[in-house]
């Protein structure tokens, strides 16, 4: 009697930890991509440089720092807070609030102007090493909206190091082709 009480709690036991661990796994709490990473981009016409640091605060929300510049008396610097969330088992949505920091030529007259952005994306995995991504924001500076977007294929050649190629619109250096490695840590 008494080894057949102690199958029975050790089976009651076993079996919530096992639906337990299925209603884990099928909540999402989890993502299909790293966002821990520090990021080098070249960007081209105009020709544009720049460095990028992600790194993951909680399961589900990340922390994104970044810089570009054409060394021609401007600067373009973003610092957000943000969300990822996977949509499937090979994708991811992300969303985010971010502060910008923007002195271009070609925008508010030279002047240094802060701002806020606001955009939401999805990264996909196309093969274990391939991914495709887009996405979309608003941004509102000087009383000046804006929407921009873009598009890039990031192909990962190790589980630590990317390289990628992005289409930017209508950002702060305009449409621009940006290609950028990236080292996860």
């Amino acid at each position: 009697m008494h080894k057949t009480k102690i199958a029975s709690i050790l089976l009651a036991a076993a079996s919530s930890a096992a639906f337990s661990a299925v209603t884990m796994a099928n909540m999402g709490t989890m993502s299909n991509f790293s966002y821990d990473y520090f990021e080098t981009r070249i960007g081209i016409s105009p020709v544009t440089y720049g460095i990028g640091f992600s790194t993951a605060i909680h399961p589900n929300a990340h922390i994104r720092l970044e810089a570009d510049s054409a060394f021609n008396n401007d600067f373009d610097t973003t610092a957000g807070i943000g969300f990822h969330a996977p949509a499937n088992n090979w994708a991811d949505v992300y969303g985010e609030l971010c502060l910008r920091n923007l002195k271009a030529r070609n925008r508010f007259t030279g002047d240094t102007k802060f701002g806020v952005e606001v955009n939401a994306g999805i990264r996909q995995w196309l093969s274990p090493q391939l991914e495709v991504g887009g996405e979309l924001g608003h941004i509102s500076i000087n009383e000046e909206n804006d929407i921009f977007g873009s598009v890039l294929v990031r192909f990962h050649a190790t589980e630590l190091f990317a390289i990628s190629a992005q289409l930017r619109f209508n950002e702060a250096y305009n449409e621009q082709v940006i290609f950028s490695t990236r080292f996860k840590f």
